[in-house]
């Protein structure tokens, strides 16, 4: 009971407040396209009449909740996977890129953190440069990286996965970066006293302490993979992927469809999150770490 109040319950209360809102929303944006085809039709509603009227809009300005729901669950549960309407298929288009992007950012995030712990060189000239490369807009850069891949044959899975690298590094590399340094003096002054060297200092004493570290950067690395996949997808004209889902469904005002896209993304990104945190706990209690 006492978990249903501190977990369950907050989160419950505010999920409820914001589908509360959203209806208001959806209502009032809804309103004046809505009033505007009455007066031309010359129909008079009652206020409840014309409250449901604006949350059933085939093109809504907002769509409301029911309608996305039921968008999303015909979408993901009654169609095909192999059907382009089919928002799993499109889903798991995208989590191909992110997959991809994902492994890659971790492997380059965990060797530039690597380099600028024992490298003091590379501690003050890459850290920087590495900071300063995330403050570059992803939607300015994603087409650079498109055309510039195009023009000497990189095209299809590969673009999108280097976008998402270029955004899921640098959380990797930073919280490792941290991990790393993690250790406190007296074991690291306990290792130098046994004449170990640096690398039994590092893989029996900075890895094993950067593990937490690692798998909480990740978090964010696989999240941030997803976006740079999505984003990937909207300058490559792609037809399918759930960032081409969001651009057919805004060629044609196809609200209902763009928000049951953006639905199904969030999804994937809590299930990927999940997963990562699952493996997370998994490998830090397979190294004798205690359960929180």
């Amino acid at each position: 009971m006492d978990s249903f109040r501190s977990k369950i319950l907050p989160v419950t209360t505010i999920l409820l407040g914001i589908v509360v809102l959203w209806y208001v929303f959806a209502v009032v944006l809804n309103a004046p396209f809505q009033r505007d085809l009455d007066r031309r039709a010359g129909v008079e509603r009652s206020t409840l009449e014309f409250i449901g009227v604006t949350l059933s809009l085939k093109k809504p300005t907002l769509p409301a909740p029911h309608q996305v729901a039921a968008n999303f669950f015909e979408n993901t549960f009654l169609r095909s996977v192999t059907s382009n309407r089919s928002l799993v298929y499109h889903s798991w288009v995208t989590l191909s890129s992110t997959l991809l992007g994902f492994a890659f950012g971790t492997v380059l995030g965990i060797l530039i953190a690597v380099g600028i712990v024992h490298v003091a060189a590379l501690d003050r000239s890459l850290m920087p440069w590495i900071i300063a490369s995330q403050t570059i807009p992803i939607l300015a850069l994603a087409p650079m990286i498109i055309v510039v891949l195009a023009a000497i044959g990189i095209t299809g899975l590969i673009p999108k996965a280097l976008i998402s690298t270029y955004l899921s590094f640098f959380p990797v590399a930073v919280g490792m970066v941290k991990g790393l340094r993690s250790p406190e003096i007296n074991h690291l002054d306990l290792m130098r006293t046994y004449n170990a060297s640096r690398g039994d200092v590092f893989w029996k004493l900075r890895l094993p302490t950067s593990v937490p570290y690692l798998f909480a950067s990740m978090k964010v690395a696989i999240a941030a993979s997803l976006v740079g996949a999505i984003v990937g997808e909207l300058p490559t004209g792609a037809v399918a992927g759930i960032g081409a889902k969001l651009l057919s469904g805004s060629y044609y005002s196809q609200t209902i469809d763009i928000f049951a896209a953006l639905v199904a993304g969030s999804v994937v990104a809590v299930l990927l999150v999940t997963a990562v945190g699952l493996v997370g706990r998994l490998t830090e209690r397979a190294m004798g770490a205690r359960p929180a």
